[in-house]
């Protein structure tokens, strides 16, 4: 592992009202837990950002899977843990770390202030969800058996010889592959289309998974998915947009998965912690 002077692992920010009624001094949050390898957490703040973190003296770097998945469950767990104390966060990615200790982390916070505390603003009550959509019927069978282009290509190929034959079966899966995609992208649409007006943004994932938030069946025989989104809502627009899920799923063949709510992973905004040592630094 490399060694690190001082480090604060940092996990995500929140906001915190910084001042007393009375005295007009800095509250410190009355809140803790254990984080990754039961490290105690705490929050650091300035202003009216909180930074969690707990201390430490290396990255995490192992070539052991399990290890670094309970690393991973054990980051987001105080994530979760930090956004129902306290509001949405701001969540960092696996082994971000400052270096220099609590006061390091306070002048970086500061430093950062005129930015941060408009950014927990804007997300405040939102929460990200992410939606699946697959086709459990065969695609393929539907789309060939309503084209008339392919049911008499299909035929040539039925009437062909052996050599003739082989190179009609490449062209007629090359177009029903073709009009396959052209039927996702244009169901991926609709169902973009369907669901934007329940939430504050909309981001098309396609086949890119992201740790931690992502639906994971653990079936190697699932269905390329036909739409992948993470949203960002509200409560009240999450509920409005859970119906029109459930009309979606109603349609003919279709499925949908929807999780959440899950810190906003997505629509975080970048933010260069000066001085962070990591892999994976935001």
């Amino acid at each position: 592992m490399t060694e690190i002077e001082r480090g604060r692992y940092l996990y995500c920010l929140v906001y915190i009202p910084s001042a007393d009624e009375d005295t007009n001094h800095e509250v410190a949050p009355d809140w803790s837990t254990e984080g990754i390898d039961d490290e105690p957490v705490s929050v650091i703040t300035a202003g009216d950002v909180g930074a969690v973190v707990h201390a430490c003296d290396s990255l995490y770097d192992t070539d052991d899977p399990q290890t670094i998945q309970q690393w991973l469950l054990s980051h987001q767990g105080v994530v979760d843990e930090a956004g129902e104390v306290f509001g949405t966060p701001i969540p960092f990615q696996f082994d971000t770390i400052l270096t220099g200790g609590d006061e390091a982390v306070r002048d970086w916070l500061r430093s950062e202030s005129d930015r941060l505390e408009p950014e927990l603003s804007a997300l405040a009550g939102h929460w990200e969800y992410r939606i699946e959509v697959t086709h459990h019927e065969d695609a393929r069978s539907a789309i060939a058996d309503n084209d008339e282009e392919l049911s008499a290509l299909s035929q040539r190929i039925d009437d062909a010889a052996a050599g003739t034959s082989y190179l009609l079966e490449q062209q007629y899966d090359k177009e029903i592959n073709k009009r396959l995609r052209q039927h996702r992208q244009q169901q991926a649409r609709s169902i973009a289309d369907r669901i934007a007006p329940h939430v504050d943004a909309l981001e098309s994932l396609g086949k890119r998974r992201s740790t931690g938030v992502d639906i994971d069946t653990g079936r190697d025989d699932e269905p390329e998915p036909i739409a992948r989104f993470a949203v960002l809502a509200t409560d009240e627009g999450a509920e409005a947009l859970g119906e029109e899920l459930d009309a979606i799923a109603a349609e003919p063949g279709l499925e949908v998965r929807f999780t959440g709510p899950w810190p906003p992973y997505t629509f975080a905004p970048e933010i260069d912690s000066h001085g962070g040592q990591d892999g994976t630094d935001r």
